[in-house]
Parts: C-alpha cells; sequence; structure tokens
C-alpha cells in the first residue's frame, strides 16, 4: 500500500499503518534539540510535525 502524507494548514492526513502517537517538548541538545521517544521505536521511521500553539 502507498504512503500518502497531505498536510493543509487546518487538517492533517496520514494514511499508513501507525504505531503509536507521542507529543513531546522539543528540547536543547548541544548546537541542535532533540525529541525523546520510547526506545521501542529505535530504528523506526517517523514524522515529526510542529504545531502551532
Amino acid at each position: 500500500m502507498p504512503r500518502k502524507l497531505v498536510l493543509t494548514r487546518k487538517r492533517l492526513v496520514l494514511t499508513e499503518e501507525i504505531e503509536g502517537f507521542i507529543r513531546k517538548k522539543v528540547t536543547p541538545f548541544g548546537t541542535g534539540a532533540k525529541v525523546d521517544c520510547p526506545k521501542e521505536f529505535l530504528g523506526k521511521s517517523v514524522y515529526l510535525v510542529i504545531v502551532k500553539e
């Protein structure tokens, strides 16, 4: 099944099988930033969606 990701300003459509959904804060890491996630997702592909607060 092909992957499909559609983003608009008000709606997100992601059509592929997902294993979880996590909301986290981005934290400083050296000269960059990072988002922590559980070890079970090591080696997996992820999407990072930036939301307007």
